[in-house]
């Protein structure tokens, strides 16, 4: 598997290598001895899965004071895939960084502790496994407003159409306002 920094250099693509023939394919999603080398996390302590219809936008969600690290993939279909850097100490606070993850591409990103996460679905319907460093904790769970104009993140949402968002994403606080980390 290959292991690229993005633009924010902490958050990493990960493009596994498929083993295809006719019966179909093979792939290592994650690795425990290539990710320590990678110097990313070893270890996980919560699988997620989610199914999405078209047009569901799921974030910006983070945890704080037990933030996540999280794997992301799209196992079926194809999503806008993005990670906003909420550490006020790190150079690229504020800042986020956006790849399409399908099952098509194959590809994964490391998301680490300290960056909100959302994404869009761009397909029929998506599919999207994540692994987190942390088991989810209702009190540490927060939320901002996707279309936060301070983070102005440019969603690939057809002229027109709205966005289909839980009442939790519809209520989010703005960038501005966010429970952000040290």
């Amino acid at each position: 598997m290959r292991l690229t920094p993005t633009c924010i250099p902490d958050v990493v693509l990960v493009e596994p290598v498929a083993y295809e023939d006719e019966r179909g394919f093979f792939m290592e999603t994650w690795h425990a001895e290539k990710f320590a080398a990678a110097g990313l996390p070893a270890a996980f302590a919560q699988d997620n899965y989610s199914r999405s219809l078209r047009g569901v936008l799921r974030g910006l969600h983070y945890q704080k004071p037990r933030p996540q690290g999280k794997l992301v993939r799209t196992v079926l279909g194809e999503v806008f895939d993005v990670a906003v850097d909420l550490r006020r100490s790190s150079p690229t606070f504020g800042r986020w960084v956006s790849v399409v993850l399908s099952g098509e591409n194959r590809r994964a990103l490391w998301i680490p502790p300290g960056f909100a996460h959302g994404f869009y679905v761009t397909s029929d319907v998506a599919e999207v496994a994540y692994k987190c460093t942390e088991p989810f904790d209702p009190a540490s769970d927060r939320t901002i407003l996707w279309n936060d104009p301070d983070l102005a993140i440019p969603w690939p949402i057809v002229a027109g159409a709205v966005p289909i968002l839980s009442r939790k994403d519809a209520a989010a606080g703005s960038f501005a306002e966010a429970d952000v980390f040290g």
